[in-house]
């Protein structure tokens, strides 16, 4: 005995599949930079550098890092702005002119660590 299915059971099926589709899951992807002032290469103008990274996801503020590079490539940590929002770092620094490097480095709310590099240079006035 062979079955055969109806018109409505495959509507039926597909409607199902198209609506499973559309809920939402929760991300599983790391953090991604997705935008940092100063920009990667860009020429900041100093003393005083406002840097403001922002992530695709939350990230976890006190478990994340932001060191500087020097231009002596001498390292300093920077103090993170805890207050700020959940997708961003934040921070200031007075530097001179000079060729700068800083490295982030952070926990997503995945859990996993991610980190990367933005070099960039601070001219002077």
């Amino acid at each position: 005995m062979t079955r055969s299915i109806s018109a409505g059971s495959k509507a039926f099926s597909a409607v199902l599949l198209l609506g499973l589709m559309a809920v939402p899951l929760p991300a599983a992807a790391h953090a991604i930079l997705m935008e940092s002032v100063p920009a990667v290469n860009a020429t900041a103008q100093g003393p005083d550098i406002a840097f403001d990274l922002r992530f695709n996801s939350r990230i976890d503020h006190k478990r994340s890092r932001l060191t500087l590079t020097l231009p002596d490539q001498s390292q300093r940590v920077l103090p993170i702005d805890l207050a700020g929002a959940d997708d961003r770092l934040d921070t200031k620094a007075s530097l001179p002119p000079g060729a700068y490097t800083l490295r982030w480095q952070v926990l997503a709310i995945d859990g996993h660590i991610t980190r990367g590099d933005v070099p960039f240079t601070v001219g002077g006035n």
